[in-house]
């Protein structure tokens, strides 16, 4: 019997079964993290290795400083995550392991390793498109939620509005056109000065500057429940430079402010357009990805869903960023569906959540 026959086998014989462990691995930019998931909503340990230090210096992640990061720390966070969920590997049931998308070196880098560690071990592999995982996040968080619900993906390279329609199962209603809110925040970021990362920077400097001090424009798009925040970002540097150009002190804090209040305002809007005109007051409204971490969105999104009389689900802080727990929730509903990968495994950088 092939790895591919004896992993299926195994993996039907945990269908109805509680108690179903998995070990998960993400390295999809510049975090290598893992996680052992109980059921796909209980954390045992989540272990994140943040390359932040290594990347600081050049204001981006550089996908080879990234790639070779992760060579170096995958073996060490995966025994570290085995070590805090006080499991060995034998009592592990399934692995699972970011396939996508992002950037193809951290992604193969990953992937390879639990390749191996499944071809060694004879355990079922599970391949977990990374946006699943941030949506998946809300389950780790909130145990009691169940699909349907409209979730709001928001993160460094993507902004999306997804009816989350059953697990696995995803209806793409609106889109980013262009740039995604968490590329426009470090932008942003990096116009004023401040350091990588910079979208959790501009949040913490906004908390201290006034909203209302800068006027940016609205952003319009072509479909009704899409976004644009390319315009808005280059109205925003072209003000920063304004300023300088006139010699003039920079208000960061008013400038961060400002912005951030355009943009959050330009995600909730959009998701309350969509739930009045498409009547889904009755479905739960949830963030995901690294922008719901952002203290201005959590609060609009919260006095948003309080006048629709909408419930309102958000993961954890430490869970919105990229983690392997939320990887390890995702790889369970897609093991229950049969869903496993191969040997063939291989990594994709433009995976798409919905498929055109």
């Amino acid at each position: 019997m092939n790895y591919e026959e004896a992993s299926r086998r195994k993996a039907a014989e945990l269908k109805g079964r509680t108690g179903v462990r998995i070990l998960a691995l993400e390295t999809s930019c510049d975090e290598t993290a893992a996680a052992v998931i109980e059921d796909g909503r209980k954390i045992l340990s989540n272990v994140v290795f943040s390359q932040i230090d290594l990347h600081e210096l050049y204001g981006g992640v550089v996908p080879e400083i990234a790639s070779r990061a992760h060579m170096e720390a995958c073996d060490r966070v995966v025994d570290q995550a085995l070590r805090e969920a006080g499991t060995a590997l034998a009592e592990i049931d399934v692995l699972a392991v970011t396939r996508g998308p992002g950037l193809v070196g951290a992604l193969l880098t990953g992937v390879n390793c639990m390749k191996g560690l499944a071809f060694a071990s004879g355990k079922p592999l599970v391949g977990v498109n990374h946006i699943e995982g941030h949506v998946s996040a809300n389950f780790l968080t909130h145990p009691e939620l169940e699909p349907p619900f409209l979730c709001l993906v928001v993160s460094g390279g993507h902004s999306h509005l997804v009816e989350v329609s059953d697990y696995g199962e995803y209806r793409l209603l609106g889109q980013t056109v262009d740039d995604a809110a968490g590329e426009a925040f470090d932008k942003a970021a990096r116009v004023l000065g401040l350091p990588y990362p910079g979208g959790p920077r501009i949040d913490v400097l906004a908390e201290a500057g006034n909203p209302e001090a800068f006027q940016l424009p609205k952003p319009k798009t072509e479909g009704r429940y899409d976004y644009s925040f390319s315009g808005l970002k280059t109205a925003f540097i072209n003000l920063v430079h304004g300023i300088e150009q006139r010699g003039e002190p920079l208000p960061r804090a008013d400038l961060a402010a400002s912005f951030r209040r355009a943009v959050c305002a330009e995600l909730v809007a959009k998701a309350r357009l969509l739930i009045e005109e498409r009547g889904m007051q009755g479905m739960p409204f949830a963030l995901a990805g690294g922008v719901s971490a952002n203290r201005e969105l959590r609060r609009m999104a919260g006095a948003m869903c309080d006048e629709l009389g909408v419930r309102l689900f958000m993961p954890e802080i430490h869970l919105c960023t990229d983690n392997g727990a939320m990887i390890g929730s995702a790889a369970y509903y897609r093991l229950m569906r049969g869903e496993l990968a191969g040997l063939d495994l291989n990594a994709e950088p433009a995976l798409r959540l919905v498929a055109n």
